[in-house]
């Protein structure tokens, strides 16, 4: 029966996990040879000799490390090489306009001598089965700077009022013969201004002005100047309108008041033409004044360009070689 008594559950070797014979040899190896440890003995001072160091000599960085914005001397200098490069562009480009503006100066100094001669003359603009042909060249884009292309067209606006108002003069001058008989002699220098001053105002003043502005020709300046001031004087001589020179001016349409009012309202008309011709014709003066002082043109500039074009035109040259071989025969034929 004592078979019977046995706890199933009991280990039938009763054993204590401490007394293992690892763990015994390991704890009885440490308490003889490890013993106390005390950091401030002699021992241990002289055993650690490494540098310590203090907590504030030690780092502050956070623990999130920050990128730097500073660009390396590499990226610097590949920076600065591009902005060189391109004010290099820029500058050459700018070099570029300035040299071909001096060239388009030059060939206008010239003349254009090579290209006048092979373009069409344009000027009037006739018909291609008409007998009379165009006797001048005359193209504002291609000619004129683009500086002086106002005013050298302003100029141009100018001459063709300037023969309008002449046409009209004409016809009121006509209307005043018809009222009078006594006035036929206006009608009749009316006809002739109008067939003088329209083509002679288009070449005395009106050309050489074109020119100056296509050359920068001092002699040009010059030439219209001296040209335009009488033709502003004829304004003002057609605006006040004597009677008996052929210029319907305010006086004859004055006059005419009491005797025909249709009449004189045409003559008051053609006077205000004449008026707004000498208002134009003075401050278009001026403009072209102040055009000419910023070219750098010159009085001594203008008589270099006269000589050199009077030595150099071949009609002058011919001519005064046969004066002198006139002049030569008439001495040897009296001696």
């Amino acid at each position: 029966m004592s078979g019977l008594d046995s706890n199933p559950f009991v280990d039938p070797v009763d054993t204590n996990p401490f007394q293992d014979a690892s763990i015994t040899q390991a704890t009885t190896r440490g308490s003889d040879t490890s013993g106390e440890f005390n950091p401030f003995s002699a021992t241990e001072m002289e055993t650690h000799t490494a540098t310590t160091i203090p907590i504030s000599a030690a780092s502050s960085q956070p623990a999130i490390l920050q990128t730097s914005v500073e660009q390396s001397p590499q990226a610097s200098i590949a920076t600065g090489q591009a902005n060189l490069l391109k004010q290099q562009e820029e500058l050459e480009k700018k070099a570029a306009e300035l040299e071909r503006k001096e060239q388009e100066l030059q060939n206008r100094s010239a003349g254009l001598a090579l290209n006048t001669g092979a373009k069409e003359n344009n000027w009037p603009p006739l018909p291609s089965y008409s007998p009379v042909k165009p006797c001048f060249y005359q193209d504002f884009e291609g000619e004129i700077p683009e500086d002086y292309r106002r005013i050298c067209k302003r100029m141009y606006y100018l001459w063709m009022f300037h023969s309008a108002t002449l046409f009209l003069n004409v016809l009121a001058c006509l209307a005043y013969f018809t009222a009078s008989s006594d006035y036929g002699i206006d009608f009749g220098l009316s006809i002739v201004w109008f067939l003088l001053f329209t083509p002679v105002s288009f070449i005395c003043w009106y050309r050489p002005v074109y020119k100056a502005f296509r050359s920068d020709s001092s002699f040009s300046f010059f030439f219209f100047f001296f040209v335009f001031f009488f033709q502003v004087a004829v304004y003002i001589i057609q605006t006040v309108g004597i009677p008996k020179w052929g210029n319907s001016g305010w006086i004859a349409a004055i006059s005419m008041i009491g005797t025909n009012l249709a009449v004189a309202v045409v003559m008051m008309v053609v006077a205000g033409f004449f008026t707004v011709n000498a208002v134009l014709a003075v401050v278009l003066l001026k403009m072209v004044h102040s055009k000419y002082r910023r070219t750098g043109a010159s009085f001594n500039k203008a008589q270099q360009e006269f000589s050199t074009g009077v030595l150099t035109n071949r009609t002058v040259q011919t001519a005064a070689t046969s004066a002198a071989a006139t002049a030569a025969q008439g001495a040897f034929g009296r001696n």
